[in-house]
């Protein structure tokens, strides 16, 4: 069976060092191409403290679509690259599995749209840890029992987009299940804007942005007497491998848009 090839955008970055790893230590993918707008021409393999590999950063990502050399390409960068780069990646008949967070509704519509018009699979997830789609599993079951609910998210301070996708997709999952409803006391005031967080349908949600985070969330339910918290913490970025592994290999299984990872586990 012929292995997989994978391009990784941004390798350079802390995730995709990660991504480049796993790549290269999974037995049915194969790293062919690495993109970043930095060290052209550097062995992604020394890059990530091993020995050389035979693969070289490229900053031209024309130059990879013209050879075709992929069959999935995994993107972590940010909003504005990841929409700049994926259009052109989709419309080469390339596979993509993206876990940049931030695009907006409408983006992710445009990406189901070029995906489903040039036939390929994309795949998009706010989470790639599977401890992380069982904390919202958990809490849309708590949510028919515990309506009163608030969302502290962590993150480390070199994120962008707050809040986190997973904390949005986490409220998503439990309006499935909770009507909208205003809480707190109704003659509340904030003394600072913004003191009592985001709004999505009554439900308040926090976001934390401090160095030495990865990745972490607690969704908190009231209730009289008691309190239930449900809480999920990536302690490295080992924690989305797996998941992100997985997506390289069944992306190709489809046409059009595939959104959460609890969609292919």
């Amino acid at each position: 069976m012929d292995k997989i090839k994978v391009g990784v955008m941004g390798a350079c970055g802390k995730m995709g060092r990660e991504i480049c790893k796993s790549v290269l230590d999974d037995p049915d993918l194969e790293l062919t191409a690495a993109i970043d707008v930095v060290n052209q021409g550097f062995d992604v393999g020394i890059l990530i403290g091993r020995p050389a590999c035979g693969v070289t950063i490229e900053t031209n990502l024309n130059n990879l679509l013209t050879n075709k050399i992929l069959d999935v390409l995994i993107d972590f960068t940010n909003a504005q690259a990841l929409l700049n780069n994926i259009p052109r990646v989709i419309e080469n008949g390339i596979n993509v599995v993206i876990g940049t967070t931030g695009l907006t509704t409408d983006e992710i519509r445009n990406i189901k749209f070029l995906a489903e018009k040039n036939d390929v699979g994309a795949f998009i997830a706010p989470n790639f840890a599977i401890g992380a789609v069982l904390m919202m599993k958990f809490a849309r079951e708590a949510a028919q029992y515990f309506p009163y609910v608030e969302v502290i998210e962590k993150h480390h301070d070199q994120k962008l987009d707050a809040p986190s996708g997973t904390a949005i997709k986490t409220m998503e999952e439990i309006a499935k299940t909770r009507k909208p409803m205003k809480q707190g006391n109704p003659n509340e005031y904030e003394k600072i804007p913004g003191a009592r967080g985001g709004d999505f349908q009554g439900i308040k949600v926090h976001s934390m942005r401090l160095p030495g985070l990865i990745a972490h969330q607690e969704v908190i339910f009231g209730g009289v007497g008691q309190i239930l918290t449900i809480r999920h913490d990536s302690l490295s970025r080992d924690s989305f491998m797996p998941g992100i592994m997985l997506a390289a290999k069944k992306v190709k299984n489809w046409k059009g848009l595939v959104y959460g990872l609890e969609n292919i586990l």
